[in-house]
């Protein structure tokens, strides 16, 4: 069945649309072959002008193809670098160009707003792990133990924990609320390989939950030794999602910031980023002279997230999310907590060579 506002893309790549939007295809040109550029270029040049129209800004996650992260993105990074976006922007509407998480992150923080997200089954292996009743369940099971969430995860979640954390910032957040609460163990949720990793760096009792995120638990020590073995040299960048045993195989490891960071700083000659591929393409588009191996492991999630879908929800308003306001108030305490912390001079990366216990992984 044909949508309506089909009808309204300019299909033929015309002389305007090609005014609106050679200038960006430079930045894709190495990802982006011309004839699929110039297929999607009036899709592109009909976002930007409805985005104009309807005072939106579209939010892009690291993990967004280069078409989308490049071409229509008006802000760009990580979940909690997107959702403060969201709450600093002047635009009334905003599509999520990510998943279902981090459309509510955005929701908590600006309220006022109309947060849409182009596919409502752009999910979350690790969000779905958990919800609030689980965590309600845990608090019983440890009670006086402060519970740290981290942001991926849905409002539920966030509303019934202590503090919010991000990979770049976990242990700096564990460290601050252990020493609030005058206790020596925490409540690291949903992730259990960012709460081991997070274990190697401090002496604190965790305890976690058996989530995970099904792109970066695939990697393996193997992996990262057939990468070495067939680009000698290659500096190697693993997520702190990854499993210890990997970040143990790697060089340097840290948030999806911190990885973009070492790249743009240190300038590597060859280098893997262990973690979703588009990711690397977008690093890649913004670092030239380094070369990149690639690994492809995607989200599917993420990977639903089209230039279709981001017109359609520009066009129609489908798709809206909202979050009930008892659960924004309690969610929002939890993130503001977190973004109140005074900021590191640079995020807290991650030892590796070094594995550490926690105490318990917990599950339903």
């Amino acid at each position: 069945m044909a949508h309506g506002f089909e009808a309204e893309i300019p299909l033929a790549f015309t002389e305007e649309v090609k005014a609106k939007t050679d200038h960006l295809y430079p930045l894709v040109e190495k990802f982006v072959p011309r004839l699929e550029w110039e297929l999607n270029a009036p899709i592109i040049a009909r976002i930007n002008d409805l985005k104009a129209e309807k005072n939106a800004v579209i939010l892009a996650h690291n993990y967004m193809t280069p078409d989308i992260f490049f071409a229509v993105g008006d802000f760009r990074g990580d979940s909690l670098a997107l959702a403060r976006e969201a709450a600093e922007t002047d635009a009334q509407m905003i599509v999520q160009a990510g998943v279902h998480f981090m459309a509510e992150t955005s929701k908590i923080l600006a309220p006022e707003k109309t947060v849409l997200i182009p596919s409502l089954e752009a999910g979350c292996s690790l969000a779905s792990s958990i919800t609030g009743a689980d965590v309600r369940l845990l608090k019983e099971r440890y009670p006086g133990i402060p519970v740290v969430t981290y942001v991926n995860t849905t409002a539920d979640v966030k509303a019934e924990t202590d503090i919010c954390c991000t990979s770049s910032n976990a242990v700096q957040v564990v460290e601050h609320i252990c020493a609030e609460w005058g206790t020596d163990s925490v409540i690291l949720i949903p992730d259990q390989y960012l709460a081991k990793n997070v274990a190697a760096m401090t002496d604190k009792k965790v305890i976690t939950w058996a989530g995970s995120c099904e792109v970066h638990e695939q990697f393996t020590p193997e992996d990262i030794r057939e990468m070495r073995g067939g680009n000698p040299g290659v500096i190697v960048l693993a997520h702190p999602e990854c499993p210890p045993d990997v970040l143990a195989e790697a060089d340097f490891a840290g948030s999806t910031a911190a990885m973009s960071g070492y790249v743009k700083d240190n300038q590597p000659k060859n280098v893997v980023l262990i973690t979703e591929c588009s990711m690397s393409d977008n690093v890649a588009a913004e670092n030239p002279e380094v070369n990149f191996v690639r690994p492809c492991n995607l989200c599917p999630h993420m990977k639903r997230i089209t230039l279709e879908g981001i017109l359609r929800c520009l066009e129609t308003g489908e798709h809206e999310v909202t979050v009930d306001e008892d659960i924004r108030i309690k969610a929002l305490a939890a993130v503001q907590r977190m973004i109140d912390l005074p900021k590191l001079g640079s995020d807290s990366n991650f030892a590796v060579g070094k594995t550490g216990d926690v105490v318990a992984v917990e599950h339903r």
